[in-house]
């Protein structure tokens, strides 16, 4: 998707900006681990220069609509300034991981200035064994919502030769700054683009009354299970309480193998394994602060791929969110993959997913006051207890400036009231975590990291166990 001067912001992406305050960040990113020495700063800043015009919206800022009368835009930043984003720092020494994931922290606990393209780049070095570091921050509402494009994907090569830059034919110049009647008439015009959108929908079923009546149908089921799910809410645990500032961040790595090698034993899929690797590590910590886990499951705000109709008969992927188990009721490990799995399955086959689009796109016509009071009701801690999200990477090596990249710990956010969230991503034969944590209320973060690393290595056990005793055939 195209990212212009004085596009409207989605009404996802707006309710992140309406979610955010001084306590909960909607910043997203990832803590980069690279072979060393860094490359000389002018050369990385030449290297991201070269390929900014690739994601357009880097050199992009906010523009609200006068009186707030609409959702805000995206404009050029006249004064936009490469060094202000991408931003040297240096470990002391030993350079451990963990000094380096406390900057991290750092760097995650602070706000990004909503005058400015909302992103910052941290080149870090002195860190042990030659290496360094790039942490990437940038504000959910910046990244391409269908594409998922931003800066840290286009800097990486597939080989470590760096690629020669495309450079466009005409060298990037600013558009002037709309004054408000511009900023007036660019938002009526994306709300007629959205009317026209809705009355296209309106006239395709009438054309098709029989497929239109049978979509219908399914968004009606959808939306009545997560009517359902709002009336069942999330139990009332640690995890859910007031949360400052200030955060913690834990990386745990694991063998992607390892992971595969229990869906293989067991069945399932390698989400409904972390899903269940989390539970066991969230028992043993709710039990050592003296929560009772007898009959208690906690739900996980799980983003999934759906398939739904897109204009008149063409299949687009679309991104939803459903309700995922935690069921830390169950010791089991096996158990609790299989209650998870089962559980995983029928979410899939009903029509909650279904449900969540169909909202994304009412929000889409709602006005901005309407707008900023779904946003928050879809972060409720009545819906869920943490974030746990996955994202697939590429399973070969990449490269910045020559130098391999070695691991990825993505970097989720806290929404209001929610002190804990988990990303995963697998990345070169690899599959890594990342928890992020409230400075206050998770005080034991290293606890739950260490737990999910006992919960993977109690079920790789017993998975190889499973398959050296199945039968082979001839």
């Amino acid at each position: 998707m195209a990212q212009q001067h004085l596009d409207r912001l989605t009404a996802i992406d707006a309710g992140f900006l309406h979610n955010e305050d001084s306590s909960s960040h909607m910043h997203i990113g990832a803590v980069i681990i690279a072979e060393g020495p860094p490359p000389p700063h002018a050369d990385l800043l030449d290297g991201i220069r070269s390929r900014l015009h690739l994601v357009p919206r880097y050199r992009q800022k906010l523009a609200m609509a006068p009186a707030h009368s609409g959702r805000p835009m995206w404009v050029d930043d006249p004064s936009f300034v490469l060094e202000y984003h991408v931003r040297h720092s240096a470990l002391p020494r030993p350079g451990s991981e963990e000094q380096l994931l406390r900057t991290a922290a750092r760097i995650f606990s602070q706000r990004l200035d909503r005058s400015k393209p909302l992103w910052e780049m941290w080149v870090v070095e002195g860190l042990e064994g030659g290496r360094f570091a790039l942490i990437s921050k940038s504000h959910h509402a910046l990244i391409d919502g269908v594409s998922g494009v931003d800066l840290a994907q286009v800097m990486f090569d597939l080989e470590p030769e760096p690629a020669e830059p495309d450079h466009p034919d005409e060298p990037w110049q600013p558009a002037p700054v709309p004054n408000p009647a511009e900023l007036a008439g660019a938002g009526m015009a994306g709300a007629v683009r959205a009317s026209l959108k809705m009355t296209a929908g309106a006239l395709g079923a009438m054309a098709d009354p029989r497929r239109a009546l049978k979509e219908a149908r399914g968004a009606a089921e959808g939306l009545g299970e997560l009517a359902w799910a709002t009336l069942n809410p999330a139990p009332s645990t640690p995890l859910n309480q007031p949360i400052g500032p200030h955060r913690r961040f834990v990386g745990v790595r694991h063998d992607l193998a390892d992971l595969k090698a229990i869906k293989d034993a067991f069945g399932g899929t390698v989400n409904d394994v972390i899903l269940t690797v989390v539970s066991g590590a969230l028992r043993g910590w709710l039990r050592s602060r003296g929560v009772r886990t007898q009959g208690l499951e906690l739900r996980a705000l799980v983003p999934v791929s759906i398939r739904v109709q897109d204009g008149a008969s063409t299949l687009g992927n679309r991104i939803a969110a459903m309700r995922g188990p935690l069921p830390v009721y169950i010791e089991d490990p096996l158990l609790r993959l299989r209650t998870v799995s089962a559980a995983m399955r029928d979410l899939k086959d009903s029509k909650q997913a279904l449900g969540a689009e169909m909202i994304s796109n009412v929000q889409s016509f709602a006005p901005p006051t309407i707008l900023a009071q779904a946003a928050r009701i879809n972060f409720s801690t009545r819906l869920f207890n943490l974030i746990v999200t996955n994202v697939p990477g590429p399973q070969f090596p990449l490269y910045v400036q020559g130098r391999r990249m070695l691991d990825v710990f993505p970097v989720a956010f806290l929404p209001r009231d929610h002190a804990l969230a988990i990303a995963i991503m697998s990345y070169d034969g690899r599959i890594n975590f990342g928890l992020l944590g409230d400075y206050d209320a998770m005080a034991e973060l290293a606890t739950i990291g260490e737990g999910i690393e006992a919960s993977v290595t109690e079920l790789v056990a017993l998975a190889r166990r499973q398959l050296d005793t199945a039968p082979t055939t001839a």
